[in-house]
């Protein structure tokens, strides 16, 4: 089982092209799998469906999230629909099984207000904090994911014609304009900060931590926390908190829905349709306190 999962895992990485994070993501849920199959002595190739069922079974009595227990389950059909592909088994087990029903969470944005407070956090006289500032710029002008922007390399900006190449999910490269705003702060963290972040050390990754390596994933939520706390925002902050906001302050101002799809790098646009809820949750807000009558009970 171990082998299998192994050479599923290169299959993701090499041939799919999927990145780390989702790929270390994989290799921990079926590595649960397994162990819950030996610990219950059930094999997990002659016995698939029987094994499946009676894991999902105990993920719920367990009282795992309806949302945790998809993730596993995803996990596995990819798992099993690899092992029938290889030859492996010859039917797999976990067809027709189907996903709990999950409740659609909006996620959590802040107002323009908001986001202006917490860009203005960084002290840009520091080497640390002029980076700070060129990546919260950069994330709320782009939208990127926060994987994508610690995967950026200094080759990847063009500050010259304003626009960044990135490579999301499934390696697919996707261009995106970048403001003046943003453009300036990069520029100047170019200019007078990463090269003392660098500490003498050659590397091409353009946002660059204490030690001189690239920043981290951790390193990042760490740092867009703190300045949450010292901004007074006291909404729940995540790492896609200025992604979202990025989506629905653009759409708020005129966006069309395609244009935004096409920003975020969304395979599906019934991804980015989550925006417009959180648009027209707004817009009902505004309306119910500015309009004279729509608090006003009729007699």
């Amino acid at each position: 089982m171990e082998d299998l999962v192994g050479a599923f895992i290169h299959y993701l990485a090499v041939e799919k092209g999927l990145a780390r994070n989702t790929t270390s993501s994989y290799r921990f849920d079926l590595n649960q799998y397994w162990l819950f199959c030996q610990a219950q002595q059930l094999d997990p190739l002659k016995e698939g469906r029987g094994a499946v069922m009676a894991y999902l079974l105990k993920l719920k009595k367990d009282g795992r999230a309806p949302s945790t227990v998809s993730r596993h389950l995803a996990a596995l059909k990819s798992f099993y629909r690899f092992l029938v592909q290889e030859g492996v088994i010859s039917a797999d087990p976990t067809a027709n099984l189907e996903s709990p029903r999950l409740a659609q969470r909006l996620p959590r944005v802040l107002t323009p207000e908001e986001v202006d407070r917490l860009l203005a956090q960084p002290r840009t006289s520091s080497a640390a904090g002029l980076r700070d500032k060129a990546m919260l710029e950069l994330l709320y002008a782009t939208g990127l994911r926060v994987s994508e922007l610690i995967s950026l390399d200094l080759a990847d900006v063009n500050l010259e014609h304003g626009f960044v190449r990135c490579f999301g999910k499934g390696s697919k490269e996707r261009i995106i304009p970048l403001g003046s705003v943003a453009a300036f702060y990069v520029s100047e963290y170019l200019k007078r900060a990463r090269a003392k972040l660098t500490r003498g050390r050659s590397t091409p990754a353009l946002f660059i931590n204490q030690q001189g390596h690239r920043l981290t994933r951790q390193g990042f939520w760490k740092i867009i926390k703190k300045y949450a706390r010292q901004g007074r925002i006291t909404k729940v902050i995540t790492p896609h908190t200025l992604r979202h906001s990025f989506a629905t302050h653009l759409l708020e101002n005129g966006a069309d829905l395609r244009s935004v799809q096409e920003l975020l790098g969304h395979a599906d646009i019934a991804t980015t349709q989550i925006y417009t809820h959180l648009t027209r949750t707004r817009l009902r807000e505004i309306y119910d306190r500015a309009h004279p009558r729509a608090q006003r009970q009729q007699k």
